[in-house]
């Protein structure tokens, strides 16, 4: 009997490794092998024929079995169990019957993409332990039952029985020692503050995660992983027996039944004000990133064509040497400028949004923060010494009529003051009159309070943190380069490093350059290397795979498939990174180095630094390349073997 088996793609889209989706759940393989697209068209549709295994409630993923009995998770998006069901449109039910390109679920692509952490979507084999090893098509670009997307054989003589049903499903009290189990090694019942599961894992809010038995987890054989993430501690099981696993732990233990949202609220319960604060941080500021990196690129493409002494020391400015280049630099400038002019505004539309707010209404705030007809923040210094500062006289009170260009501060808490204000009034006043009164109240308000109040107060406290690393920087500069560069890493791990891209901002808002974000590239590049030495020296295929492709990812500024899915399970790759980047960090900090602009923190990052840095940066590239790499490789041959 010929026991191949293909499986055609479930989505149109482009393809990517398992390794590179990022949540540990999948990159590490937890719940099996597969592999990831990232759709362009919103709609999925059976990849083999089967039966539908289970259809979860929210609509955002959906199991299938197959004749031949192999088990095929689609998992639409990263963390969209989160959005409920918006967006989401199913088409099949738990056991209908589906042959390849059935249409399954269909999706609001764009709504996924601005709402969920990713749209990503990994093809998971999830017993794939009773198949051959996976072939993956090597095409980048896959069209919906058009490509195959994976093979492999049922391993040995074993076969599907003809009606290609599954054995009569495993009843829920099978697992309830199992269930006992993990509650055990979770603290027990007393430490449950709420649990829930998804898809594919167990969810619990715990009191005390220091209580967790890690090494039992690990023991048990139905746990393919565990992790904790955004004050949940989460255990994967793997789809169709968990919420077998959670229901027999629910009958057994007395625990009672949760929503994800009570579990998040829990969870959210076990961070402290400073893990709150910086949550609040990452949400605001990792949705205008992609703005800020691709200005920092534009602008390293401007400083190319614009400063002097990038092909020799006394070398000239490029369009002084061909004129005719000169139009396009400046108007490269202008693009690439614009985000950091209007920064008030993208950080006003995100900020209000978080809060609560219309973010309409934050993009409106942050341009009145950055109105021509207000004085420029950036000359403010020295009008404030000639004083020629230009004032508003209100009732006897004079108020400067000063822009907040380039400012972080004005604009995040006026932002706060404005959701807060927005949503007292929409629950106070009349659906009819709600458009006359509750914006313009708000900004009218808010405004004001942001030029008289706000404004001035954060805008001295903004300058009092520049000043204060700045000095640190300047009297011990190889001090300060040296713990940056070694807490970088570990920052990301905890999510503090969000906190630094307003230190960043407020940097080059007040000083036109930073001295933070040169090492930030370093410390990326640094994990790479390490990772890369992983790749080198192992004989496993399957690592070798992962650190091959989280190298190239951390090289490109995304470092946490690289640290999560490999430096920090063998820990010495990820002390070696930390090691070459304080080496480096210190030596770029005493040479003065500094970045013009935020871009791409690996290997191009060469284009945001000053040019007349560049030859201490690209030294302090190599010490991040070698250190960690040699460091790594030695360990690694030993440990691998």
């Amino acid at each position: 009997m010929n026991n191949e088996i293909l499986l055609y793609a479930p989505l149109t889209g482009i393809t990517k490794g398992i390794e590179e989706v990022p949540d540990p759940t999948f990159s590490q393989k937890m719940m099996g092998d597969g592999i990831a697209i990232e759709p362009t068209e919103g709609k999925v549709v059976s990849p083999i024929d089967g039966e539908v295994l289970q259809v979860f409630p929210t609509k955002h993923a959906v199991g299938l079995v197959g004749k031949s009995g192999i088990e095929v998770l689609i998992h639409i998006g990263l963390e969209t169990v989160d959005l409920k069901g918006e967006g989401f449109e199913s088409h099949v039910k738990q056991g209908d019957k589906v042959k390849a390109g059935d249409p399954l679920i269909t999706f609001d692509l764009d709504y996924i993409k601005e709402k969920a952490k990713s749209h990503i979507t990994p093809i998971i084999i999830t017993n794939g332990d009773q198949f051959e090893t996976l072939q993956k098509t090597k095409e980048k670009d896959v069209i919906a039952l058009d490509s195959v997307l994976l093979g492999t054989a049922v391993k040995g003589d074993s076969k599907s029985d003809e009606s290609g049903k599954m054995k009569t499903k495993t009843s829920v009290m099978q697992y309830s020692q199992e269930a006992l189990d993990i509650v055990s090694a979770v603290g027990g019942v007393e430490n449950i503050s709420a649990a829930t599961h998804c898809v594919t894992r167990l969810r619990f809010a715990l009191l005390d995660e220091e209580k967790v038995d890690e090494q039992a987890l690990e023991k048990m054989s139905l746990v393919k992983g565990s992790f904790s993430a955004n004050g949940q501690f989460q255990i994967v099981i793997g789809q169709g027996t968990v919420d077998k696993v959670y229901q027999a732990m629910v009958t057994e233990t007395g625990i009672q039944e949760a929503s994800k949202e009570d579990v998040k609220a829990a969870g959210g319960k076990n961070q402290n004000p400073i893990q709150r604060g910086i949550k609040v941080l990452a949400d605001i500021f990792i949705p205008i990133l992609p703005a800020i990196v691709t200005a920092g690129l534009l602008m390293g493409i401007n400083n190319i064509l614009a400063n002097p002494g990038i092909f020799g020391r006394d070398a000239p400015p490029l369009i002084e040497t061909y004129p005719q280049w000169a139009g396009i630099a400046d108007m490269i400038n202008i693009i690439a400028n614009t985000a950091f002019v209007f920064l008030p505004a993208l950080i006003g539309w995100s900020a209000v949004k978080r809060f609560g707010g219309h973010e309409l209404l934050g993009v409106v705030l942050g341009l009145i923060l950055v109105h021509p007809d207000l004085m420029n923040a950036w000359g403010y210094g020295s009008a404030l010494t000639e004083g020629e500062i230009p004032t508003w006289n209100l009732f006897g009170l004079d108020v400067q009529k000063v822009g907040y260009q380039g400012q972080v501060l004005p604009v995040l808490f006026a932002s706060w003051v404005l959701a807060k204000i927005e949503i007292f009034l929409r629950k106070r006043v009349v659906d009819s009159l709600q458009l006359l009164v509750v914006a313009p109240v708000a900004l009218l308000v808010t405004g004001f309070l942001a030029f008289i109040i706000i404004g001035p107060i954060t805008f001295t406290i903004g300058n009092w943190i520049t000043e204060g690393l700045v000095t640190i920087f300047d009297t011990v500069p190889i001090i300060g380069g040296l713990v940056y560069g070694a807490i970088y890493a570990p920052l990301v791990i905890t999510g503090m490093h969000h906190t630094f891209l307003a230190v960043d901002l407020q940097l080059l808002g007040s000083t036109g350059t930073t001295f933070l974000w040169p090492i930030l590239a370093l410390s990326n590049i640094a994990q790479g290397a390490a990772v890369f030495a992983i790749m080198l020296a192992t004989r496993d295929e399957n690592l070798k795979g992962l650190a091959g492709t989280s190298g190239i990812s951390a090289w490109l500024g995304i470092t946490e498939p690289a640290m999560f899915g490999v430096n920090l399970r063998y820990r010495y790759p990820f002390i070696a990174a930390i090691i070459g980047t304080s080496i480096a960090g210190a030596f770029i900090t005493l040479q003065g180095v500094k970045a013009n602009s935020i871009g791409v923190g690996g290997i191009p990052a060469p284009l945001s630094i000053v040019a007349s840095n560049w030859i201490p940066f690209l030294i302090g590239m190599a010490i991040v390349i070698v250190v960690p790499f040699i460091i790594t490789y030695l360990i690694a041959k030993e440990k691998l073997k």
